[in-house]
């Protein structure tokens, strides 16, 4: 299942957000005050808005996965439940061949393996989802941060 990177699936870029040169500085010193104090309000909520859909597109991906590692996990432990029957038609079966001892021994052995493969299974999924942050909204958010640090030093000079 391939997945999409949320930034682009959710529109986060779109709308001029990630257009950041699109301003020339000869438009903005055309502009009053109160028209930019305007358009930097307007652009920062727009950007507020599309840093939370990418949070929360990210929070439903790292979701999906936490949900898969908790089934796998579930399945390990069922599985084991319901070939009880089996387990016991096999140890009868082994019994014929070896010590009765032995014969459960090695039913055991193959279970256990069996389990643990998808026990790791669930916790290598549940470790893809770890820890669930949205950390690409996080990163871009402290780039915006950075830019407009950058964009304020550079009207200031």
């Amino acid at each position: 299942m391939s997945e999409e990177d949320p930034r682009f699936s959710s529109g986060a870029f779109e709308n001029g957000i990630a257009k950041r040169g699109s301003s020339r500085p000869g438009d903005l010193q055309d502009k009053s005050l109160p028209e930019l104090l305007k358009q930097a309000s307007e652009q920062t909520a727009s950007l507020v808005r599309k840093e939370i859909e990418l949070a929360k597109a990210e929070m439903t991906v790292k979701g999906k996965r936490v949900g898969v590692g908790v089934g796998a996990f579930g399945a390990a432990g069922l599985w084991l439940c319901a070939f009880g029957l089996l387990t016991a038609c096999l140890v009868l079966a082994l019994d014929l061949v070896v010590a009765g001892w032995l014969a459960v021994l090695i039913v055991a052995v193959v279970y256990a393996l069996i389990a643990g493969v998808a026990a790791l299974f669930g916790k290598r999924k549940v470790q893809q989802s770890s820890p669930p942050l949205p950390e690409r909204a996080i990163d871009s958010t402290k780039e915006d941060v950075e830019w407009t640090k950058s964009r304020a030093k550079q009207g200031l000079t």
